[in-house]
């Protein structure tokens, strides 16, 4: 009976990831019916049968089911060979098992590359689940009575009824105060994500959870020249490690940066043949449609432009709330660009995301130190500090008071004033839609501490929140769900841990130069017309398609906000939660 249970959750898994890789499925589960996989296969490395899972030692006794690329992989193969480790594919999956086989989790810091992974020990009957450095790919998990279930995303733990129905409290208010569900939580009370560089054991119905590997700046000295040439070759070894595949590999091309320094550095690399990808929209303000194909051009790239409007626009809306894991503030851009990379028979592209946050390109490198230099020096007095703060908490006319009222209650770190610049709600507020929500009390929600940025430089510190906080838990899970969603690999070369090691011996004072100045130093292909205009990104103009269409929607929202300054990020966050908890049949306050 046991046994048949669990096939039937492995088809029920598989079932509910199928859009992640329509290539090829498979199912294994031990003769004691104890431990199974499911796997669904997007075939970027060793096209043919051998690449299968789960896949298995020749002594049946390791089972490894994985998610992601190893860049590294012919390199750690080629070690193993000559150690006298045998090899019977072309794929990466391989070089991983034996590599488990040989070292256990000490392989970790060897992977380079993105990866969510599972391996059955039978001998031993333990499972080892692990996730890459930076969190690119996700890995959820939940354990009840002695049982670990665990996938690629969390639908699909709900769709095989392996997840419970309650809403955690610290998760959903901290979705309201950011825009993004934050790691390890979930907002469900029993499922958690594995957080970016740890492992988990299980064995005998227990967990063990430990971190390999974290976010860290060593700030070596060096001169100007060096530096540049350092940040280059760093680059330069990035962009073309994530060229390995047996398949083209395109380039989502915005009109900023980062995109444009992948695309130099794609072509320094002597990369040939290459498309890339960009969307237009009916607002010139939000266009870089323009600039997109001028660089493509420069470049030589076979260039796709996609261009939305209201009406392609709500479409394409529609089809991204069908899309949806967890909720969050942002995605659609990235659902609306992979699945037209898609449709033109793209399996891989490269994205510049990343780039902000390693070489200062957000306004928080300049504000945040303001903020916390303020926020310390009021703390000078803690019992004033907490005092204004509860009074700003509740000022009904300035959302940006609201938010410093909730940092001033907090220990003055790098984290609450950051929160308090990056956030959308104040932490308050934030708690107030929480107890709607949970038809609870405020007063029985939870409090939420910042906890202290153990990081020299003020510089450094945001850049660690921003990769952390913001990168982490928003734009590396939607552009993996939204990406995947049409079958797509997204590639990340600036969210990298070897480029991440060697850009950490940078001093911050030249890595985080204004206008993102190092990077434009260590590729200085990228063009005038690029770095000589204002930042935008993939951008869309959400209220003037959305309005029409979805407005008693998004009406309904604003109802809910405590207070009347309700931005369209406030709107769209609660929008963006009630549908998710309708589909989830989870019921709504």
């Amino acid at each position: 009976m046991e046994r048949e249970k669990l096939s039937g959750s492995l088809q029920q898994l598989v079932s509910a990831l199928k859009h992640r890789g329509p290539d090829d499925q498979g199912v294994w589960s031990n003769a004691s019916g104890t431990a199974g996989f499911a796997h669904v296969r997007l075939a970027i490395l060793d096209l043919s049968s051998g690449g299968h899972q789960p896949m298995h030692t020749p002594d049946g006794n390791l089972h490894i089911t994985f998610n992601g690329e190893i860049y590294n992989f012919r390199e750690l193969r080629r070690e193993l060979e000559n150690e006298g480790v045998p090899f019977h594919t072309q794929s990466d999956t391989e070089v991983l098992l034996r590599l488990y086989e040989k070292h256990g989790a000490a392989m970790l810091p060897k992977l380079r590359g993105m990866f969510a992974l599972a391996i059955w020990d039978d001998a031993r009957q333990l499972c080892f689940l692990a996730r890459d450095p930076l969190g690119i790919k996700p890995l959820y998990y939940t354990l009840s009575g002695g049982r670990l279930a665990f996938a690629s995303e969390l639908r699909a733990l709900q769709s095989a009824g392996l997840a419970g129905r309650q809403l955690d409290a610290e998760a959903l208010i901290r979705y309201f105060q950011m825009g993004s569900v934050q790691e390890p939580q979930t907002l469900l009370a029993d499922v958690y994500c594995l957080e970016a560089g740890h492992y988990l054991q299980w064995e005998n119905g227990s967990l063990a959870k430990s971190c390999y590997w974290r976010v860290a700046f060593a700030n070596q000295e060096m001169d100007p020249p060096a530096a540049v040439q350092h940040v280059r070759q760093a680059l330069q070894d990035s962009v073309d490690a994530h060229f390995v595949s047996d398949v083209p590999v395109g380039i989502f091309l915005s009109g900023g940066i980062d995109s444009t320094a992948v695309l130099a550095l794609a072509r320094a690399g002597g990369h040939e043949s290459i498309d890339t990808f960009s969307i237009g929209v009916d607002d010139a303000e939000m266009d870089e449609a323009g600039l997109a194909e001028r660089t493509a051009k420069l470049f030589g790239t076979k260039h796709h432009m996609l261009r939305l409007d209201a009406v392609t626009g709500q479409q394409a809306f529609s089809n991204f709330l069908h899309t949806m894991d967890q909720p969050s503030v942002d995605g659609l851009n990235t659902y609306a660009v992979s699945a037209f990379a898609a449709q033109n028979g793209m399996k891989v592209v490269l994205s510049g995301l990343g780039g902000d946050e390693l070489f200062a390109g957000y306004k928080s490198f300049d504000a945040v130190p303001r903020l916390h230099a303020f926020n310390r020096a009021v703390h000078q007095l803690p019992l004033a500090a907490g005092m204004a703060g509860w009074a700003l908490e509740r000022n009904p006319c300035s959302a940006k008071l609201r938010r410093i009222g909730s940092m001033l209650r907090l220990m003055p770190t790098v984290e609450s004033s950051y929160r308090a610049f990056r956030g959308i709600f104040s932490l308050h507020e934030a708690k107030l839609l929480a107890a709607r929500y949970l038809e609870c009390s405020y007063d029985s929600l939870p409090d939420l501490p910042s906890h202290q940025n153990q990081v020299d430089d003020i510089h450094d510190a945001v850049s660690k929140c921003e990769i952390t906080l913001y990168m982490r838990n928003q734009l590396l899970r939607d552009s993996d769900v939204m990406s995947m969603s049409q079958g797509l690999e997204l590639r990340v070369p600036f969210v990298d841990r070897g480029l991440f090691e060697r850009l950490a011996l940078v001093p911050a004072h030249l890595r985080l130069q204004r206008g993102k100045q190092m990077l434009l130093d260590a590729v200085p292909e990228v063009p005038e017309w690029i770095w000589n205009q204002p930042k935008r990104g993939f951008v869309f103009p959400f209220e003037k398609w959305l309005g029409q269409q979805w407005g008693d929607e998004f009406a309904e929202a604003t109802r809910k906000i405590p207070y009347k300054d309700a931005t369209w990020f406030k709107r769209w966050a609660v929008f963006m939660l009630d549908h998710w908890l309708e589909r989830s049949l989870i019921g709504q306050a």
